[in-house]
């Protein structure tokens, strides 16, 4: 298991109490302090001592945010490492959390990158449950991924086959939006398969140092527009786009014209429109595909 951890007094403790749960329990868990003043390290070391030795390793963080954090922090896996899950520092896990998961990944082929994630539950800052992060409306698919993020970090666990793909790529990628949204472009770009569990996971905090928080909320649907009107949207897309590229060779064909057909998206109108038919991209919500249109006909897409 990956943390990335900053100024995480306030609820790591939670959060550590949901792993010692866990109904599986032969884990490492690879804490990266992105050099908290908060007394989070200590919380992580009083935690490290009641788990057997070499259960947790705790690192320096780059001081680069949590993205960067996460990224370092796939470096620290071990080769003899199999699965690997993401870990947010102020969420909690169901105690199945990673039983479901690894239940799930071990029923497909080894040598297929698979990652394994699922809904959240989406509460207060006191864990009272708000609501539900909604169901996807199409399969997960690398057409979509360009478009939309459907992995939600903090549920998220790789095959060993996934791992591999990542860790290679890691090393080429330059920078990228968000670690979650690249891994689920770069397994369902190479041929991998993103399983998603209907049933939540996670009890999802929302506080106000949230990273991302929970798009359910007519403020959040208001925030993505602004996004794509001020050219944010623009911005991440092409970011998305070089990363990607930074690794074409281990997308399949199909998903390598698929990306040309993307990069498309940024020329002229009449490319635009013509791009976007092709590639068939899509949106899950309706009222979000528009939006996408909208932004491909003023090339902010």
């Amino acid at each position: 298991m990956l943390m990335a951890v900053y100024q995480g007094r306030e609820h790591l403790p939670a959060q550590l109490e949901s792993l010692a749960a866990q109904s599986f329990d032969n884990w490492v868990l690879i804490a990266g302090d992105d050099g908290s003043t908060d007394g989070s390290d200590a919380i992580l070391r009083r935690f490290g001592a009641s788990l057997a030795p070499g259960q947790l390793r705790i690192v320096a963080g780059p001081r680069k945010g949590a993205v960067a954090n996460f990224r370092a922090l796939l470096t620290q896996v071990p080769a003899s490492a199999t699965h690997v899950a993401f870990c947010d520092q102020d969420d909690v896990w169901h105690k199945d959390r990673l039983q479901r998961g690894l239940a799930a990944l071990s029923a497909l082929p080894a040598d297929r990158p698979a990652v394994w994630c699922s809904r959240v539950t989406n509460c207060a800052a006191d864990l009272t449950p708000r609501s539900m992060s909604p169901v996807p409306r199409y399969p997960p698919s690398f057409r979509h991924s360009l478009m939309q993020n459907l992995v939600q970090g903090n549920t998220v666990l790789m095959n060993p086959a996934a791992c591999d793909l990542v860790a290679a790529a890691n090393a080429e990628a330059g920078p990228v939006v968000m670690h979650d949204w690249w891994i689920y472009q770069l397994v369902s770009g190479a041929g991998g398969q993103i399983v998603y569990d209907a049933e939540p996971s996670v009890l999802y905090r929302q506080h106000g140092g949230n990273l991302v928080g929970a798009n359910d909320r007519f403020a959040a649907r208001l925030a993505a527009l602004r996004r794509i009107w001020d050219g944010t949207y623009r911005d991440w897309s092409r970011r998305n786009l070089a990363a990607l590229r930074a690794s074409a060779d281990r997308l399949t064909a199909e998903n390598r014209a698929l990306l040309e057909d993307f990069a498309r998206l940024h020329g002229p109108l009449l490319q635009r429109v013509a791009a976007m038919r092709r590639g068939r991209f899509h949106r899950h919500r309706p009222l979000s595909q528009v939006t996408l249109w909208l932004a491909v006909l003023l090339g902010r897409s």
